[in-house]
């Protein structure tokens, strides 16, 4: 479960320098003038030995008027309901401007821990001297410099302070643990509401992991579910929520908890950029999925509508050709009832582990159909092969030249898996050692 950290502050102040030093990634654009950052980024990053996923959001411009600064004040406000710490950077170099003051004076409502670094003090001799105009905002100050490091350390030994120490993965004492995902509007409440109403069903609330949220028991016959943060969808919209953005955070939090992800979309609109993007969270974590295609009830159809349906979801979202699809109508009920049925399959498959024995007689019988290419004129062999881990299956090939198993050969060995062991509904994890590696 992601402890998350929103980076907030006005445009230019070198949020998505942080963001890059916080993740190690070069996800964020980065350009010296105002407003580059237009859409949140989230990336992973671990201090030490603590996790976390950092958010890097728009200029935050409390009074905005022109509407592209008032859709960034409007993401970092969400950030900051969303997150469990904020990290609050100003710019060393221009002083407290009014916009500052503005943007403390909102945080101060905030519920959740808030640290306030002066960035761009890229000095590490004293650094405290160049920011003394700073401590009028009447709280603790952490000079940093997100583009060269200094300071960094202090900033983030804090920050993991406020991180709980029980974040480790929830036990697997359910049968099941369902997150149901996707954009505003596409039919989450509705499918949940759907599910929770079959007669046969029976629920209770339980308090969740994470703040706010209620999860959902679900027996039927002898099997357990539970329904992550169902209070959470289910409860009426704020403003906030309404934004399209919410929606991919609110699918980092979910998913994290989840083994079988319900990833909803709305049939009416097609597969839109913001569908691909919780998508990629999805296969990214590593997570089981069925795609729930609501509102199948509106759409008008003919013979081969859902074939056509199913063709373009391949298009447009490649990566997620070994989940399952279904047609439903939450409305209606048309075929909800089916939907645990599908994810008891694809959990059997996502928990299923084949012996280390198996693993090698596919192995042989993989290179027997098709060896895999040379790498700079000598030949990669592979050695042995064993499943290593399930949620999701993981399995491991000893292999002379790691380096030289191109991405194609991977993914054969990964499309053989599928044909011999079905593994239906979830991703696949392949990892190379070379003889000798720990």
């Amino acid at each position: 479960m992601s402890f998350l950290i929103a980076i907030v502050g006005r445009p230019n102040v070198g949020k998505s320098r942080l963001f890059n030093r916080l993740s190690q990634t070069g996800d964020a654009i980065v350009h010296d003038f105002e407003g580059v950052t237009r859409d949140r980024q989230y990336a992973d990053g671990k201090w030490y030995d603590n996790r976390y996923t950092v958010i890097d959001t728009g200029g935050f411009v409390p009074e905005a008027e022109e509407p592209m600064l008032r859709q960034m004040r409007n993401q970092a406000q969400l950030a900051m309901d969303e997150a469990d710490l904020i990290v609050f950077l100003l710019d060393g170099r221009d002083g407290i401007l009014p916009a500052d003051r503005e943007i403390a004076q909102m945080l101060r409502q905030a519920t959740k821990p808030v640290l306030f670094a002066v960035n761009k003090i890229d000095s590490p001799v004293n650094p405290e001297r160049h920011i003394g105009e700073f401590y009028e905002l009447g709280t603790e100050l952490y000079p940093i410099s997100a583009e060269h490091g200094h300071g960094v350390a202090q900033l983030m030994d804090e920050v993991c302070s406020h991180i709980p120490e029980d974040q480790e993965e929830e036990a697997h004492e359910m049968h099941a643990r369902i997150a149901v995902v996707g954009k505003p509007n596409a039919g989450k409440s509705s499918t949940i509401n759907a599910l929770l109403g079959e007669d046969r069903l029976l629920t209770s609330e339980v308090a969740g992991t994470t703040r706010d949220a209620i999860d959902t028991r679900i027996a039927r016959g002898d099997q357990e579910y539970l329904l992550i943060d169902t209070a959470g969808l289910r409860r009426k919209k704020k403003i906030s929520h309404q934004l399209e953005e919410y929606a991919v955070v609110q699918a980092i939090r979910s998913i994290d908890r989840a083994d079988v992800v319900l990833f909803v979309i709305d049939a009416t609109e097609g597969i839109t950029w913001q569908d691909k993007k919780i998508a990629d969270v999805v296969k990214n974590r590593g997570k089981a999925c069925v795609i729930i295609v609501n509102k199948w009830d509106l759409v008008a159809k003919e013979t081969a509508t859902a074939g056509e349906y199913v063709h373009a979801i391949h298009r447009e979202m490649p990566f997620m050709a070994f989940a399952p699809i279904m047609f439903v109508s939450a409305l209606t009920g048309q075929r909800v009832h089916k939907i645990l049925d599908r994810v008891d399959e694809v959990f059997e498959q996502y928990t299923s582990r084949i012996s280390t024995s198996e693993a090698n007689r596919f192995l042989e019988q993989a290179l027997g159909q098709h060896n895999p290419p040379m790498h700079k004129g000598r030949p990669v062999k592979f050695y042995y092969a064993s499943q290593v881990a399930t949620r999701p299956p993981t399995f491991l090939f000893s292999v002379n030249r790691p380096q030289g198993v191109k991405p194609s050969y991977r993914r054969y060995l990964v499309n053989k898996l599928r044909e011999v062991y079905g593994f239906e509904g979830t991703p696949i994890k392949t990892v190379l050692r070379g003889r000798g590696e720990e």
